[in-house]
């Protein structure tokens, strides 16, 4: 039985990175992303590095390259999209840190679907740039209460900057499904679980998203899911509950050579330049290239 190894940040340094055997689901929020690890990557090894702001999809095994900077559609316009375009409502607005809010959505078209790791381009009246959010609520949600959610960092980028300064309860946009390749049905329910290590770096503690969901997860599979925060700029004293599972300074190349093996798989999430580090990182501890994939949102 092989292990899963996750790793994630969430300051503008550093970022997630993802190691494990297995097809990649992507665009998960950390609570379905170690979720789904342990459904879909069977008897091996996951590593993944994330960061708090990062709801993205993943590109396997590319390459960075600076370029200008295209709007959601444009950088997307080759993926698959589903063809229902859904009416949603806004039921629900809640900040998870100072600058991420998690928006709850009634969906009204009871054709609307998605699947683990898609995203949504998010339509809305009299803005005229398109955002695109990964989900981060699970199906189940969806099918049991019609209701989907997002978690979206305040930029100045328009759809995200209205999220935050004018959208209000009974907001009204609109909602298309897409991914990156279009979703196949993965075949996990005859696996056995291997284990999943994340680690997670973000500023400070209050940056670390979910992380009592984390947490909850890490009690609920003793020994198959565990997690280590890293934090860059803490002023404040950790909770005793964090404690345990917090070191101070970023994700480094001594935390992550002693899980190197052939059976397990390096995910990475972030900005490109913390892409990039740890990638060259990956690449000096031996890690082959074809067992590294990531996201590359930007």
């Amino acid at each position: 039985m092989g292990e899963r190894l996750f790793m994630g940040a969430g300051d503008s340094e550093d970022c997630p990175v993802i190691m494990a055997h297995a097809t990649i689901y992507v665009g998960f929020t950390v609570p379905q992303l170690l979720r789904g690890a342990s459904r879909i990557f069977p008897t091996h090894s996951a590593l993944v590095v994330m960061r708090h702001s990062d709801f993205c999809y993943c590109t396997v095994n590319g390459t960075i390259k600076s370029k200008r900077k295209m709007d959601h559609l444009e950088r997307t316009a080759n993926n698959f999209r589903q063809e229902v375009i859904s009416q949603a409502k806004v039921c629900g607005i809640t900040s998870e840190t100072e600058t991420v809010k998690r928006l709850r959505l009634a969906i009204a078209n009871k054709d609307f679907t998605f699947k683990a790791g898609q995203w949504v381009d998010f339509f809305i009246p009299e803005v005229s740039v398109v955002g695109g959010f990964s989900i981060c609520s699970s199906p189940g949600l969806l099918e049991r209460e019609g209701i989907l959610e997002l978690a979206v960092k305040h930029t100045v980028h328009p759809p995200a900057h209205w999220i935050h300064t004018e959208c209000t309860l009974d907001s009204e946009v609109a909602l298309r499904v897409g991914d990156l390749h279009g979703y196949q049905e993965g075949k996990g329910n005859g696996y056995k679980m291997g284990t999943v290590k994340l680690y997670y770096s973000a500023k400070n503690t209050s940056e670390l998203l979910f992380k009592k969901n984390i947490l909850g997860l890490m009690n609920a599979f003793p020994g198959k899911i565990t997690c280590h925060f890293h934090v860059t700029q803490q002023s404040s004293q950790i909770c005793k509950e964090l404690q345990p599972h917090v070191t101070e300074g970023r994700i480094s190349e001594k935390d992550l050579e002693k899980h190197v093996s052939k059976d397990t798989l390096w995910y990475i999430c972030g900005p490109p330049p913390m892409i990039e580090s740890i990638s060259k990182l990956l690449s000096n501890i031996g890690v082959p290239r074809n067992c590294v994939f990531f996201e590359k949102w930007w």
